[in-house]
């Protein structure tokens, strides 16, 4: 069994590098089908995962297990430290390629957040992880990220026609 270990530094991790992270406050109720999206970096869980706990951390959600599918993902430690806590994941065959579960308070508390890929253009996913904070969102992680994608038609104020004299 690997472990892999990550403390932040002084200025955070990879450089004070801000985690793209969304959580709304209602997270692990069950009554949303997404209760946040991450837009990590790379598909490299011992480096992103690290970031995603300690950001959530600062928010008041300590996160003892994180769970995700094993597709998309390059293989990751069955356990890892940061700051000093275990964090347990664990891959699966059968979980959507578009979601990550977080667990916390003694697996009382479930939240899932859509996963944003690494590739995904910037505005498309700072555009899904506000998505994700809100209400009637549609239920397949394909949906919210193609809503995520469409661009607003611009509106065009009608303008009064000059009639010839």
């Amino acid at each position: 069994m690997t472990t892999t270990r990550m403390a932040r530094g002084e200025d955070g991790f990879r450089g004070g590098i801000d985690v793209r992270v969304s959580l709304r406050a209602d997270a692990g109720s069950g009554e949303n089908t997404f209760d946040g999206a991450w837009f990590p970096r790379s598909d490299d869980l011992a480096v992103e995962v690290p970031e995603l706990i300690a950001a959530l951390d600062r928010r008041g959600v300590r996160v003892e297990r994180f769970t995700y599918p094993l597709e998309p993902w390059r293989p990751a430690p069955r356990k890892l430290v940061v700051d000093g806590r275990v964090v347990r994941t664990g891959g699966f065959r059968s979980m959507d390629p578009g979601v990550v579960c977080l667990t916390w308070a003694g697996g009382g508390q479930v939240a899932h957040l859509l996963v944003v890929p690494p590739d995904t253009d910037v505005i498309t996913g700072v555009r899904a992880l506000r998505l994700c904070t809100r209400r009637g969102l549609p239920r397949s992680p394909q949906m919210v990220l193609a809503a995520a994608r469409s661009q607003p038609l611009p509106q065009v104020p009608d303008l009064p026609v000059p009639h010839a004299v």
